[in-house]
């Protein structure tokens, strides 16, 4: 019976990513399925409501960040963080490295701002703007947006996929961290020499866009509204707890659009709240967003998400899938295990979240270290999504800055990471130079 529950959910994930509806809605009528499902396993409503329950109190933590997050983003955009980052780095801009700079500077927002979405919504379609104009292929463009977009969005201190891993797993952010960038040296580096010899493929070049004086006109930039993101760097650096980090930069973010950009107390809470609007419409195009409510859909993924898990963990719907996979432990690697685990989890969730949470429910039992653990759900769950071309964690980045769908073949570090992790961890007993993680 519970296979037939399963699939039943499977189709109508399906269904809604065919129909183009919103993935909420899917994952909504899916949480009704396995409700029905553990009633007809003999337990109560009252009984199934506080797995649910239990589950999103599993990620509360999780979505106070979303919170925070929201507010950083909002914030950014209006102290002129994000403008001055952007305006600043487009001047290192050279047709023939274009490529490889998009991929670098992608990373650096990434990092910087913990989002995928909201990196490719700003610097990937300002250097996606840049490269139409020199006439460099947006196929290569697309996949150094996506690869860039990644690399923050997995190793961030303030990215929800990493504080959603390191809330399920029990582990220490910052020592997650510190491991991923150990295992994606090599990916980074062979990407970055992808993406130069991508950039030495004739193009017609064309002139870099004057961006920093289309930010002068809504914005007074200058090394003043970096202050936020140094912030972020430095406490991340001194291992500060998350939190606290953010909170810091929301509250420099915030004295800097009163008393630099000179802005009202009460448009200052809006931004923080539903995000910030330009006045002017070509600023509008490349800067608007972020806020409280920029994280209302994603906190209802995690939430519905997490709810699943309460009943997943309570009930033997993963029962025989479970067994399957130890079936797998007993001949392949664990990496390998946790890498087709997360392949087609994504393919059947269709969002980073979710896939990250079934993975993790489905794999712990075959890998007892938690650091480890931790290490591939980031180097399998969190990347993997953005390459299934119907998962949200694909078409939003691709979608947002024009990109043809078939550019995430470009998008090398997110296949190296996993294909170089499967390398390391190519041992059944995982015997390694990253065996014991810090």
């Amino acid at each position: 019976m519970n296979i037939v529950f399963l699939l039943l959910f499977v189709a109508v994930l399906l269904s809604f990513v065919i129909a183009d509806i919103s993935i909420v809605y899917a994952l909504l009528i899916g949480y009704g399925i396995f409700f029905i499902y553990a009633l007809k396993k003999g337990f109560s409503v009252l009984e199934v409501l506080k797995m649910s329950a239990n589950g999103i109190l599993s990620a509360k933590n999780v979505l106070i960040n979303f919170l925070l997050i929201g507010m950083l983003t909002g914030l950014w955009r209006a102290s002129g963080t994000i403008p001055s980052i952007v305006s600043y780095s487009v001047k290192i801009m050279h047709p023939s490295f274009m490529i490889v700079l998009t991929f670098l500077l992608c990373c650096l927002v990434s990092f910087l701002t913990g989002t995928a979405f909201g990196t490719s919504a700003t610097m990937g379609v300002i250097c996606m703007s840049i490269a139409a104009a020199m006439g460099i292929n947006p196929v290569f463009m697309g996949g150094a947006i996506v690869s860039g977009a990644y690399f923050g969005d997995r190793c961030s201190p303030i990215s929800t996929s990493a504080l959603l891993v390191s809330e399920l797993t029990e582990t220490n952010l910052y020592d997650n961290i510190k491991n991923m960038f150990k295992t994606a040296a090599v990916p980074f580096a062979v990407s970055c020499l992808v993406f130069v010899l991508l950039g030495f493929i004739p193009s017609d070049a064309g002139v870099v866009l004057d961006i920093g004086s289309v930010f002068e006109s809504e914005f007074s930039l200058g090394c003043i509204p970096l202050i936020p993101s140094i912030i972020i760097l430095g406490l991340s650096l001194a291992r500060l707890n998350v939190k606290i980090t953010m909170l810091t930069s929301i509250a420099a973010a915030f004295v800097i659009c009163i008393f630099y950009q000179k802005e009202s107390l009460g448009e200052v809470i809006k931004y923080s709240v539903m995000g910030y609007e330009a006045k002017n419409i070509n600023v509008a195009e490349m800067i608007n967003g972020g806020g409280i409510v920029s994280m209302l859909r994603v906190g209802a993924i995690v939430c519905i998400s997490s709810s699943y898990s309460g009943i997943f963990h309570k009930t033997d719907i993963l029962e025989a899938v479970e067994k399957l996979i130890n079936r797998l432990h007993s001949k392949l690697s664990a990496f390998s295990v946790v890498l087709a685990t997360s392949l087609a989890s994504s393919a059947i969730a269709c969002n980073q979240t979710l896939a990250i949470m079934l993975t993790q429910q489905l794999c712990n039992k075959i890998e007892s270290d938690k650091k480890s653990l931790a290490i591939f759900l980031e180097n399998s769950a969190v990347v993997v999504p953005s390459l299934i071309p119907w998962s949200i964690a694909c078409r939003v980045p691709i979608d947002s800055v024009g990109a043809p769908t078939y550019s995430i073949v470009f998008a090398a570090l997110n296949f190296l990471i996993p294909l170089w992790s499967l390398w390391v961890w190519r041992n059944k007993k995982g015997k390694t130079k990253y065996q014991k993680m810090d």
